[in-house]
């Protein structure tokens, strides 16, 4: 039994020294020492990166792993016999994929993932740009590798195993292990699984990926592969551009409204877990659950016929700091190779001389946001293991939101960086199963909307305190809407009604902003009351701006969409090809614009 454990043991080791020592390689292939990174660098790389490493040789383990559990009821068992085929499969796999992302990063910058497959149609132009000569070096060197990986595989695994005494007891014992095995290969026992955020830990873009297993990336990517730029195809080409024309204005346009009192206030964005106007009174929602902000609402820049995108935190959020549609089959959060291309409001932020970071009560590697933050301009992440194993279980989903605000206030009151800066926090008190330390209203879901809602009056109103309220910008908006009462179909607009209000001492005077609009445009709205470029944002609208001349908002929900302006909502089904609500009447302009929109994105997501 101890032979056993002890070659899967050294095999599951055994692969992942070699994925560890195959990052420095790639780090001097691709210029570290010109990029001026030293040892300390390749120990972070290494020591961030072993989790990722980690979980793709408990892949690779697996298959020897069930062999080895079969053996136990045979007397001679041929190990090394059986796997020798596999190992040299493995061995190519690894070989192969290391050497093609090695020589192809110097190319493309960034991990290779299931684009490559676009390529092998027109093997002679993917190959235009290298000689001979290149090639054939890096073919021998997958082959070198190759025997080298076989050898040292076959050398650790013993030609028979033999028949164990107990096998009722030498099973369970292995089962045991097999359960050890599930955990790396999931990457632990929390919400998010093995993904390839959780590697990121640098501003350093090359830093983050020189620590991402090329296997992983390539065979993570392979399931979310799509073909995007095909995937709706509704209109010819010339008739869908004369239906998006001039729906998303490409040019940076004069802010006609000038709401704040300074253009380089410091901005602090609190993004609300599901925060949708079915609980906020003055868009129409139910009364006494939200007495806070309807109170703050008076206060500030109330945009009272804002619209979310989509319908996820991983969405939302991408919607909301890139100013990118939501997508109704896809996140781009998911697809690093995707996100990482997308403009961001710390982006353009950072540019000017902001600092930036954020902060989340929850597990940051979840659907890859933390890849997305890092890419998309946050200089510094605060997350649930930066808080005590007693705030990290205080909610379902990491530390609750009056802690999160407590430690944001703790954080404003005691700056003292010089220059603006940028804050992004993202709640998660209001959010299944509702447990909240707050019980105001007998219905647990809006209580915890209540609670959210109360944690946020406090913190403005401490906040109003502090020197830091005179030059702020706070802007609250949720990542989506909510689905509440759960009667009718919850792709209607009134579950993506949300509110968006802007606060501080940098905002001039109260006012409220009664027309169309989507959660995607505060990002070219904010920049451009900063008087910063925002062209990059294709599908964000500065509505206080000169260019916003025909208010509308589009959402996307589970292979749907709805196109909202001031004739009406059309929801339209992809599923079944259907219109699912029109309202007041049927309106075939609505509705074509809608999918114009919808093919638009995916041609736009496709070409990234």
């Amino acid at each position: 039994m101890k032979k056993r454990i002890a070659y899967i043991s050294l095999y599951f080791f055994t692969v992942l020294l070699i994925f560890i020592l195959q990052k420095p390689l790639f780090m001097l292939y691709n210029g570290s020492i010109e990029k001026g990174f030293g040892f300390a660098d390749y120990m972070q790389v290494m020591i961030h990166g072993a989790s990722l490493d980690a979980a793709t040789a408990g892949y690779l383990t697996a298959f020897p792993f069930l062999l080895v559990l079969i053996s136990i009821w045979f007397r001679k068992f041929p190990l090394k016999k059986i796997l020798y085929g596999y190992y040299i499969l493995a061995a190519a796999l690894i070989s192969i994929i290391f050497v093609v992302d090695m020589a192809l990063y110097t190319f493309w910058g960034f991990k290779l993932d299931a684009s490559v497959f676009l390529y092998i149609d027109s093997p002679k132009e993917a190959l235009a740009s290298v000689s001979v000569g290149f090639i054939l070096l890096r073919i021998l060197a997958i082959l070198l590798l190759i025997a080298l990986n076989c050898w040292v595989l076959l050398k650790i695994t013993p030609s028979v195993l033999t028949a164990t005494r107990k096998r009722i007891a030498g099973t369970a014992g292995m089962l045991l292990l097999g359960g050890v095995l599930f955990i790396i290969i999931r990457g632990g026992v929390t919400e998010s699984t093995s993904n390839i955020g959780q590697v990121y830990f640098s501003n350093e873009p090359f830093l983050n990926h020189s620590a991402v297993n090329p296997d992983f990336s390539l065979l993570s990517s392979m399931g979310k592969s799509q073909d995007f730029a095909s995937e709706f195809n509704f209109f010819d080409e010339e008739k869908r551009a004369a239906l998006f024309d001039g729906l998303y204005p490409t040019t940076d346009g004069d802010s006609i409204i000038q709401v704040l009192n300074t253009k380089r206030p410091n901005i602090l964005i609190i993004l609300m877990e599901g925060f949708g106007g079915a609980f906020v009174e003055p868009l129409g929602g139910l009364p006494d659950v939200t007495p806070h902000f309807n109170r703050l609402s008076k206060e500030g820049i109330f945009f009272t016929n804002c619209y979310a995108n989509s319908f996820r935190t991983d969405r939302g959020t991408v919607c909301t700091f890139s100013g990118y549609l939501g997508l109704p089959t896809a996140s781009v959060m998911k697809i690093p190779a995707k996100s990482r291309t997308l403009p961001a409001i710390a982006e353009g932020l950072s540019k000017v001389g902001y600092k930036t970071d954020f902060l989340y009560g929850g597990d940051i590697n979840f659907t890859n946001m933390k890849s997305y933050l890092l890419s998309t301009g946050y200089q510094r992440l605060t997350a649930n293991t930066d808080f005590s194993l007693a705030e990290q279980t205080s909610n379902a989903w990491g530390v609750n939101d009056d802690i999160t605000f407590e430690y944001l206030y703790n954080q404003l009151r005691n700056r003292k960086e010089e220059g603006p800066w940028h804050t992004a926090f993202l709640t998660l008190s209001s959010h299944e199963p509702f447990e909240v330390p707050y019980h105001r209203l007998e219905d647990k879901i809006p209580n915890a909307f209540a609670y959210t809602d109360e944690c946020l009056g406090k913190f403005i109103d401490r906040l109003k305190q502090t020197p830091a309220w005179k030059d702020l910008l706070v802007i609250c908006l949720p990542d989506h809407g909510f689905y509440y009462p759960r009667e009718g179909s919850n792709a209607m607009p009134r579950f993506y009604h949300i509110p968006l209000l802007w606060l501080g001492g940098a905002v001039k005077q109260p006012m409220q902003v009664d027309k169309i609009m989507n959660q995607t445009d505060l990002a070219a709205t904010l920049l451009g009351q900063l008087g910063l470029e925002h062209t990059a944002f294709t599908f964000s609208r500065n509505v206080l701006g000169s260019d916003y001349k025909y208010p509308f908002a589009f959402y996307s929900f589970n292979n749907g969409f709805s196109f909202r302006d001031s004739t009406g909502v059309t929801v339209f089904d992809n599923n079944s090809g259907s219109i699912l609500f029109d309202e007041p009447e049927a309106d075939e302009s609505r509705l074509d614009k809608g999918k114009a929109i919808l093919q638009t994105v995916y041609d736009d997501l496709g070409n990234r």
